[in-house]
């Protein structure tokens, strides 16, 4: 399956979650997309909430269905709680490490940068977005590519970086110092409802 391509704020309406971080996409209409209006949602079945929480933080991240399936797996082989331990595992990924240093405004930008060959893993370039980034390791721009004009926008209007990161501004660069807590990771999403989505 390939990975979704289409408009994000449609995504956005249809899970009832902002996927850019913004909110802009549920100021105006708060409802899921098509012809009849705000209306239209319904209750869902036990399957149908443990889908739409699946899916939710399959489109946040921008993960296709097999990486996703793949993570989760993989999470399952590390002790500790199997959601948890997935949720950590999709947050070291490089595309978005990216976005939370403030490099890039969205995932999606941030899979961009890193797929052009923009990012530098400890001095190494690397164009996977899927890269897993270890605790200790430097996230940094190519020397040509600090003048980029969507990072120096970026850099400017982001004010947040997660405590598991540090940043410097001025060298364009960013430490992953530690594996997140659970608590330090998206609040809206239940991630026992995936555990049980894929447990059926």
């Amino acid at each position: 399956m390939a990975r979704y391509t289409g408009p994000s704020w449609k995504i956005s309406r249809r899970l009832g979650i902002s996927l850019s971080g913004t909110g802009k996409e549920l100021e105006k209409r708060p409802y899921a997309p098509g012809p009849h209006g705000p209306g239209q949602r319904k209750k869902l079945s036990e399957y149908g909430l443990q889908l739409q929480e699946k899916q939710k933080l399959r489109h946040m991240y921008g993960v296709n269905e097999r990486q996703f399936r793949t993570l989760f797996d993989r999470a399952a082989k590390i002790p500790g709680k199997q959601g948890e331990n997935f949720m950590i595992l999709l947050e070291t990924r490089l595309d978005n490490l990216v976005y939370r240093l403030g490099l890039a405004r969205t995932r999606r930008q941030a899979r961009q940068l890193v797929n052009h060959g923009h990012i530098l893993v400890d001095g190494s370039r690397v164009d996977i977005p899927s890269f897993s980034v270890k605790p200790g390791q430097t996230i940094a721009l190519r020397e040509k590519s600090q003048n980029l004009t969507v990072v120096k926008e970026s850099v400017e209007v982001n004010n947040f970086v997660p405590e598991y990161l540090s940043f410097d501004a001025e060298k364009l660069e960013g430490t992953f110092t530690r594996l997140p807590e659970r608590s330090e990771l998206a609040p809206e999403i239940s991630e026992q409802l995936i555990v049980e989505f894929y447990s059926r």
